[in-house]
């Protein structure tokens, strides 16, 4: 039998408390896959993304002891989005696994996943979330305005719900890294690539361990990112702005004229009111435009999406050298 190469990708930030967790949890499932399927063998790639905690040391001391755990670490942190291309690109496995190392992403789920992708039916089998127990009331509503706002003004439809918790072949991988662009949004990436997609559907999971990083901002920021990443419609939003000023400013200019005629003067308040509004509505435009503008910048600088100061190799090369 063929032997087949399992990549488990998992991006890490500040993950120390809950990296021994997901090791024991990981390895676990991929004991039980091996003695079920003699053709696996796997490989756990770790994303380091510039951790100030002891997560590093940590990699160190997993690497060491399983040759099969191997890891990639930042100079800085560069972002999950970083983290996730920097997996694939490294990743050498004919299937492709991503998942977080909080166990919100549960290991238990990628035999099912495997079964799937193995039929040949589908290139890729991800999780989509059904509920949001747990969660902040605000953000829950805030995301699913998000999914209806991207769905309706992009042409990649994004799966509500669906996570970065995904089983893909090696086709679908090496689809996704030819889409080299810095400003990079994973769930409209798995979307827009194509590729036959199987959904489970999971309930929201609570962190094992640690805390999240992500703040209401920070999801804000990275909505906004990903509505500019697959949708040119703010740019039109001017256009409509612009028609709707002018039929009000020509209904305005009617009013004036009726009420200059019948010796009414109009009233200074209504002018300021005016002015704000137009200025307002200008520097929303302007705004807009220069956030589309900004991306082009930093596209245009083609820098690197991250930067590696150390791997498993590299530190196992040094540490030989020192003795």
């Amino acid at each position: 039998m063929d032997k087949k190469l399992i990549s488990v990708v998992v991006p890490c930030y500040n993950e120390e408390e809950v990296l021994p967790l997901f090791y024991d949890e990981i390895i676990k499932v991929s004991d039980d896959m091996k003695a079920e399927h003699s053709g696996l063998e796997f490989e756990f790639l770790f994303i380091n993304d510039g951790s100030g905690d002891g997560t590093l040391a940590l990699l160190r001391r997993l690497s060491e002891r399983d040759e099969r755990v191997r890891y990639v670490s930042f100079s800085r942190n560069f972002g999950k989005e970083a983290g996730l291309f920097a997996g694939l690109e490294n990743a050498r496995g004919d299937y492709v696994v991503t998942l977080d190392a909080d166990l919100q992403h549960p290991p238990r789920l990628i035999p099912q996943m495997y079964d799937y992708v193995r039929s040949g039916e589908y290139d890729c089998a991800a999780t989509r979330r059904i509920s949001r127990e747990g969660e902040p009331k605000l953000l829950s509503f805030f995301s699913r305005m998000f999914y209806k706002i991207i769905n309706g003004i992009s042409q990649t439809q994004i799966i509500d719900g669906a996570q970065d918790f995904r089983f893909m072949t090696r086709q679908m991988v090496d689809a996704i890294l030819s889409m080299p662009e810095y400003n990079r949004f994973s769930k409209g990436i798995f979307s827009w690539v194509g590729f036959e997609t199987k959904y489970i559907e999971v309930n929201n999971t609570e962190r094992a361990a640690g805390k999240t990083t992500w703040s209401f901002w920070k999801l804000l920021k990275y909505s906004i990112e990903g509505i500019m990443a697959f949708s040119t419609a703010p740019l039109a939003l001017p256009i409509f702005l612009g028609i709707i000023l002018l039929i009000a400013a020509l209904a305005l200019l009617v009013i004036l004229i009726v009420r200059a005629c019948a010796g009414n003067a109009g009233s200074a308040l209504t002018l300021s009111f005016l002015f704000t509004l137009l200025g307002g509505i200008q520097l929303l435009c302007t705004g807009i435009m220069g956030q589309y503008i900004s991306k082009l910048y930093l596209e245009a600088k083609a820098r690197p999406k991250y930067i590696v100061k150390e791997t498993e190799e590299l530190y196992k090369n040094n540490k030989n050298k020192e003795c």
